[in-house]
């Protein structure tokens, strides 16, 4: 009962990369870079697990960005001109790649990260994916002349990944959409459906994870201007509730969103933000059990699931740690209250 997990990505290794920074630069190259990914995984693999977490990440300790890391292997895509463009409705520039032409893979995305992950824990792994949806937020688009043309595009090819993912023994794979949250029209009218579209055919768990972004200066900003209450999720729910995907992630902890909205996801397991990605201050096992117990209040207790609010990419090392063990320690403590057991 409460299993726990992370939304997906953890810090990476100032021998690794850049740190505090979305999109670092990396220490080395070639052989040492890859052996370095490997090792910084390794190392996560252990610290999960140290910490009593349920479900195991790779931590995104081989991808640069959580979008940019699938686009690498993309057909179609120019990284070598690079364009500043606002994405999330504006709330931050980056230096974007260019879809110049058909979008077909190259081959394996993340074979390599998934089949390592998998050697390396006997506990259930996660691994996650962008979304359709936030990977056209996250692109400049000079051929295809449509988004949602562009993101079914998408769609097709993070579907031959996921279902190769599945097959490296991946029991859940996890469409990252922070866009859902920006564009909340789009999202219902199209963006589940290219979402359903990414998942066609897995027999594993499949999520989705939507939160209002990593604990930025420009995200920290943005939400002082959603006023005391944030009911985004309130228009994308229902389109998820009704939808084949298993699982929903969402922002709980120290957020304005009222807790209510969670029940609109009836039916699925909902993965509750527990761990607050904004602030280095670290939760209590008692913070976090209080959490849980009051999610309970609208979700039911074999379909709630502890996770962190976002990805915790931007932190600290020893933040992160302490963040995981806050994390594992309030879900136990949360059972012992709540289930009836450890």
């Amino acid at each position: 009962m409460f299993p726990t997990a992370i939304a997906g990505s953890l810090p990476k290794p100032a021998w690794l990369a850049e740190t505090g920074k979305l999109w670092p630069k990396w220490q080395g190259e070639g052989a040492a870079l890859a052996q370095a990914k490997l090792d910084a995984t390794l190392l996560w693999i252990k610290a999960q697990e140290d910490a009593g977490l349920d479900v195991i990440g790779d931590g995104e300790q081989s991808r640069q960005h959580f979008v940019h890391g699938f686009l690498e292997r993309v057909d179609g895509i120019d990284f070598e001109h690079k364009v500043e463009m606002g994405i999330r409705d504006d709330r931050y520039k980056a230096m974007v790649p260019q879809v110049v032409g058909p979008l077909r893979l190259k081959g394996r995305v993340h074979e390599t990260e998934a089949r390592f992950l998998r050697l390396h824990t006997k506990k259930k792994i996660k691994f996650t994916l962008p979304g359709p949806m936030t990977i056209v937020d996250t692109v400049a688009d000079r051929f295809y002349g449509d988004r949602v043309k562009m993101a079914f595009a998408f769609a097709e090819l993070l579907n031959q990944e996921a279902l190769a993912l599945q097959a490296d023994g991946v029991d859940v794979i996890q469409f990252d959409e922070p866009a859902f949250n920006v564009y909340m029209e789009d999202a219902a009218a199209w963006g589940v459906q290219a979402l359903e579209r990414a998942a066609q055919g897995l027999t594993c768990k499949t999520a989705v994870h939507i939160c209002y972004g990593y604990g930025i200066q420009a995200n920290n900003d943005w939400k002082k201007t959603l006023g005391g209450e944030w009911r985004q999720y309130e228009k994308v729910f229902p389109a998820l509730a009704a939808s084949s995907i298993d699982q929903v992630s969402l922002e709980c902890i120290h957020s304005h969103v009222p807790p209510d909205l969670m029940a609109l996801l009836k039916g699925k397991d909902v993965m509750v933000g527990v761990i607050d990605v904004a602030s280095d201050e670290i939760e209590t096992a008692e913070e976090v059990a209080q959490t849980i117990g009051r999610a309970l209040k609208f979700v039911p207790k074999e379909h709630l699931i502890a996770c962190t609010n976002c990805g915790l990419a931007p932190m600290g090392r020893a933040v992160a740690e302490a963040k995981l063990r806050a994390l594992g320690e309030g879900a136990a403590l949360a059972r012992q209250r709540l289930g009836g057991g450890t």
